[in-house]
């Protein structure tokens, strides 16, 4: 039986790293490609994904909370005039509105934010 015990949500699923379908996330598609684990659609306040970041230079601010592990290359964040590097199995904490730049020549990394419907909180 595969169904959720929350009628709201979906049901359990499992994914396979290598079925994942890795898409261009917003204007920085070039430099990011996205594959989302779990998110809003899922009904869930939880969102989840994996990103491959390629010669990537990203500033954002985060309006969710977020911890970032990464998997392959190394990651650099750079915060209020501090630089984070992070390795393979380094990972980090970000709380909600933290304004950073992503930088990364090669990287995939693992994400967890909180709540997951962060664009919809306009």
């Amino acid at each position: 039986m595969n169904e959720s015990p929350n009628p709201e949500k979906s049901s359990v699923r499992m994914m396979c790293f290598a079925g994942l379908d890795f898409a261009p996330r917003f204007e920085h598609g070039d430099m990011a490609k996205v594959a989302e684990i779990c998110g809003a659609d899922d009904k869930t306040q939880l969102g989840v994904g994996w990103v491959k970041l390629s010669k990537a230079r990203i500033p954002w601010t985060t309006r969710y909370d977020e911890v970032i592990t990464v998997f392959r290359g190394q990651l650099q964040l750079h915060t209020d005039g501090d630089t984070h590097n992070l390795n393979k199995q380094d990972s980090i904490w970000l709380p909600a509105g933290t304004s950073l730049v992503y930088e990364a020549e090669n990287a995939l990394i693992h994400y967890a934010i909180h709540p997951a419907n962060w664009d919809l909180d306009t």
